[in-house]
């Protein structure tokens, strides 16, 4: 809640309640001025060492990263605009639209908010992943059309084959939110030629990839590094009832 304005500011008033992006960037670097702030490196970004984060009464913030949240919207809901703007963010970089058939390996909290991102940037069928059911029962609540539950020991084209039967084809794109090498390797082998794989999560520095499958099927392989222009989506997303983030 806003509790005092630099003298400057002027898209905020005392009272305001608002969510936070948590990063700051420098605004005159190339990567800033091409809009991809995200890439910047002098941006500040809470609790990153060797930034602070703002676990206090009160913090100082930059007026241009705070977002006003509509009255019906609650401070919880508010607060979720963090984690699911990286689920939009990843939704993005897949290149998610209307009719997409997606597939996300993991359940996490990540790989939930890619998966309501995707049902509200109206993807289709979107089939998730994970080891553990309580958490593939979450996503179903959140809208998930299919869930997979993997283990350890599966064989991989086994694996690929279960992902071509629940959705009924190869998926468009594959958004991984673990970072394992095991699920990046299921992503690349299960997504249709020609298609997208996002990675989101962050595991090992090094893993092995099928290079040679990536070439042939012309896959395109994407990073994805926490959000950049997303917040503005996922508030109007959650402030529409579009993507429900209360569960």
């Amino acid at each position: 809640i806003v509790a005092k304005l630099g003298k400057n500011v002027t898209n905020l008033k005392v009272g305001d309640r608002v969510a936070i992006e948590p990063g700051v960037p420098c605004r005159f670097c190339n990567f800033c001025r091409e809009g991809r702030y995200s890439m910047c490196h002098d941006i500040f970004f809470c609790a990153t060492p060797p930034d602070h984060g703002n676990l206090s009464r009160y913090y100082t913030h930059a007026a241009d990263y705070c977002y006003k949240l509509p009255d019906h919207m609650s401070l919880e809901e508010g607060a979720l605009l963090e984690p699911l703007s990286v689920g939009v963010h990843a939704c993005k970089r897949a290149g998610v639209t209307l009719g997409s058939t997606v597939l996300i390996t993991g359940a996490g909290p990540i790989g939930l908010v890619s998966l309501v991102s995707a049902k509200a940037m109206g993807a289709s069928k979107v089939v998730i992943t994970d080891l553990v059911d309580h958490r593939l029962e979450m996503a179903k609540k959140l809208g998930a059309d299919f869930t997979l539950q993997v283990g350890l020991k599966d064989a991989e084209d086994e694996l690929v084959k279960k992902v071509h039967s629940t959705l009924g084809q190869a998926p468009d794109m594959s958004i991984d939110c673990t970072g394992a090498e095991s699920t990046v390797r299921l992503a690349v082998k299960s997504t249709k030629s020609g298609g997208v794989v996002a990675v989101v999560g962050m595991y090992n520095p090094e893993v092995k990839l099928p290079l040679i499958e990536i070439l042939t099927k012309e896959i395109d392989l994407r990073g994805c590094f926490r959000y950049c222009n997303d917040y503005l989506s996922a508030l109007a997303l959650v402030a529409s009832g579009t993507a429900n983030v209360k569960s």
